[in-house]
């Protein structure tokens, strides 16, 4: 019994001896990460996916000392030639909404399918994508804002990102 519990008590050592420790990479959890994980990054173009990088990196932290209520909200403009981001942000440095607005980006295929078939003789004279976002919504509200023109006629088109005229 003794050689037993001594065989026992030296192969738990030996266990614990061999037992390695193994390092993790870095986790970070962002406290905007409904925005981050609403945002189509496949589609984008490189100036809206900076300006959206440029949101999510955002230090709030001198602009939150300024506020004293936790319901306080204050407002961030990221702006660039191509567009630019309204952002509201509560004290924590929580994205409670934005307001995305950009100038002639690459429309999505079924936006420039649908208006193809629509209006097969025309051109696409310029387009704004507007991008609205809410803490407590699902999903981002798109929308496609489209002139396009024939000889003499000019109409002004909305469509979402499926291509559905609205």
């Amino acid at each position: 019994m003794k050689t037993f519990l001594f065989s026992l008590f030296v192969l738990g050592c030996f266990t614990f001896a061999n037992a390695q420790t193994v390092e993790l990479p870095e986790t970070i959890i962002s406290i905007n990460g409904d925005y981050f994980n609403s945002s189509d990054s496949e589609n984008s173009c490189n100036y809206v996916k900076k300006l959206e990088q440029a949101l999510l990196e955002y230090d709030h932290s001198e602009l939150s000392d300024l506020y004293d209520s936790k319901n306080d909200i204050y407002k961030v403009t990221f702006k660039i030639p191509q567009g630019k981001i309204i952002a509201s942000f509560n004290k924590d440095g929580k994205i409670i909404e934005t307001f995305e607005k950009y100038n002639n980006i690459r429309l999505p295929h079924s936006v420039l399918k649908a208006i193809a078939e629509k209006y097969p003789n025309y051109s696409i004279q310029e387009d704004v994508y507007i991008v609205k976002f809410h803490c407590d919504d699902d999903a981002k509200q798109q929308e496609y804002r489209v002139k396009i023109k024939n000889d003499t006629t000019i109409l002004d088109l909305k469509a979402n990102e499926q291509g559905e005229f609205i």
